[in-house]
């Protein structure tokens, strides 16, 4: 059985016992909620709002990451205007640990 979540803009495809990096949830050891999109189970497809009432994924949020590293440069011509920037997006590492249907 395996469910497409939404969390942070994104959709991911999940299955119990997965490990995922997703935008910041929590602390470190907390439990999560996350609602589902749509959930599979063999040959049945649940997608509509009332077949998924009730329905959940459970993860626990094992650590915070960093993700890479984005440099930015802004340039422009004819005035000596240059800036220099850098990103990382904190992240947290979840792992899967069930898949409720409703």
């Amino acid at each position: 059985m395996y469910a497409v979540v939404k969390t942070g803009g994104k959709q991911y495809r999940v299955e119990e016992g997965q490990t995922l990096e997703v935008e910041r949830l929590g602390e470190p050891g907390t439990d999560v909620s996350l609602d589902p999109v749509l959930l599979v189970d063999g040959d049945t497809v649940l997608a509509t709002p009332a077949q998924l009432k009730g329905s959940s994924v459970s993860a626990t949020v094992i650590e915070e990451v960093k993700g890479p590293k984005i440099n930015g440069f802004v340039y422009k011509n004819k005035s000596n205007n240059r800036k220099r920037y850098g990103h990382r997006q904190t992240l947290a590492r979840i792992e899967i640990t069930g898949i409720k249907k409703g």
